[in-house]
């Protein structure tokens, strides 16, 4: 760890005694904290990659220049700042550096002033490294982590963790397959109420005449049965989170009844004599603009705006190309690790189609196709393996019917559930069933 967690520290080098004293009485009056060397040297076993501080140093020195100096302390950490002090001779020899990684240079005689201004800079740089690094670290705990390291990812993990704490209500906007849920799931573990139940509900998967049931409850005996009715998922999410994904296909009498959850946080069973109170943070989701809906009329309006109160939007892949190679990597490593496949090399093929491809599907669509170039390698005998000669579209398509064929399995033959784990709506599944010619009946009990 380093000597100066808490605190941003200048480090100031210079061999010159009076140098040293004038720029230290400027950053001192300025309110930055600074620490003085005589020798390049006595810096290096200061630093270290939590090093929250700036280097500034003379360029000509005895001993280990400013020069060295720099490419020992980026052997530590590039993305610690080093600001490089040069005489007018040495000015090219500066912009060099710049090239090689140095923050920034001051040529000699420079305004104190000017001095303070690139320091500062220099000191936010670095705690936005800094803060970055953390997120990532953060991020990196939760079981599938957003990847990317663009700026529009950047972002949204930096909101994702200071909203996690906030307890408001969000509305995740982002097409299909962008991580909805993912999001959804990051706010709740990084919040308070990460010790209670996330509880996720599929609305497209609701039916319309169970749908009041299903979400707020029941304490109604059921005739057939003889039992008491159901909890519902409100009351499941009680000092939990309650996800709602597709929340635009939800009916609007439901719709209704959702309003007073949010307003009041109480809810009423069917059959209840009255309201329960329920602590719940809501989290919702659509693919589009929710406002469209509210203009088609198939959403209220004033559930809009209670949902509305801090709205995500997550970019899809087109918008961030520069994520797919490291995103593709980590579901391809992640496929070979469950398949025992190590050390495998793509080829060019399957190159152009992460460049040239609009990835409609986003992550869920690359992570599938990952799985595809894992699955159509050469395998052990217990596996089935592609020819060499087919088509990127029939491994695809192959890869479809056995990613409908596994769900099913696991959901019993249970089309909603299927549904649910798919993220794709009834027409959809029936008509790739039909088209894979895959009978759902034969995987039920």
């Amino acid at each position: 760890m380093s000597f100066f967690t808490n605190e941003q520290t200048i480090f100031f080098v210079d061999d010159d005694a009076a140098l040293r004293e004038a720029n230290v009485q400027t950053l001192d009056l300025a309110g930055l904290a600074v620490e003085t060397f005589s020798d390049a040297q006595q810096v290096l076993p200061r630093i270290d990659a939590d090093f929250p501080g700036v280097v500034v140093t003379d360029i000509r020195m005895p001993g280990m220049d400013g020069l060295e100096l720099r490419a020992a302390i980026h052997a530590i950490d590039p993305g610690i700042p080093v600001v490089l002090i040069t005489g007018h001779a040495d000015v090219a020899m500066a912009v060099r550096a710049l090239h090689d990684g140095a923050f920034d240079f001051l040529a000699k005689p420079f305004a104190s002033d000017h001095l303070v201004g690139v320091v500062r800079r220099a000191l936010a740089h670095r705690a936005l490294i800094l803060d970055n690094r953390r997120l990532v670290t953060a991020v990196a705990a939760i079981d599938s982590p957003l990847i990317g390291e663009s700026t529009a990812m950047l972002r949204l993990r930096e909101t994702i963790m200071q909203l996690a704490q906030a307890d408001f209500d969000v509305l995740i906007e982002g097409e299909t397959g962008t991580g909805k849920e993912l999001v959804a799931h990051m706010l709740h573990r990084q919040s308070r109420r990460s010790a209670a139940s996330l509880v996720a509900v599929n609305c497209a998967a609701l039916p319309q005449d169970l749908a009041e049931a299903e979400l707020f409850g029941s304490d109604l005996v059921d005739r057939t049965t003889g039992k008491l009715g159901q909890a519902g998922r409100v009351r499941s999410a009680h000092r939990g989170t309650l996800f709602l994904d597709e929340i635009d296909t939800m009916h609007l009498a439901v719709q209704a009844k959702l309003l007073r959850v949010i307003e009041e946080r109480e809810v009423q069973p069917l059959g209840a004599g009255a309201p329960e109170p329920v602590d719940l943070r809501v989290v919702a989701a659509v693919k589009t603009d929710l406002m469209d809906a509210v203009r088609a009329g198939t959403f209220r309006e004033d559930l809009y705006y209670r949902l509305h109160v801090v709205k995500l939007r997550i970019p899809p892949l087109r918008e961030r190309r520069s994520d797919i190679p490291q995103t593709f990597a980590y579901f391809l490593d992640e496929a070979a690790a469950k398949m025992g496949r190590q050390g495998f090399q793509i080829d060019d093929s399957v190159r152009r189609h992460l460049v040239e491809h609009d990835w409609p599907g986003n992550v869920r669509e690359l992570k599938n196709f990952a799985y595809s170039v894992v699955l159509d390698l050469p395998s052990d005998p217990g596996l089935s393996s592609m020819p060499a000669d087919a088509s990127l579209s029939e491994r695809l398509r192959r890869f479809e019917a056995t990613i409908i064929h596994d769900t099913l399995t696991q959901t019993q033959g249970n089309i909603a559930e299927t549904m649910a784990r798919l993220g794709i709506p009834r027409k959809t599944l029936y008509d790739k069933m039909q088209r894979h010619r895959i009978d759902p009946k034969q995987f039920r009990n």
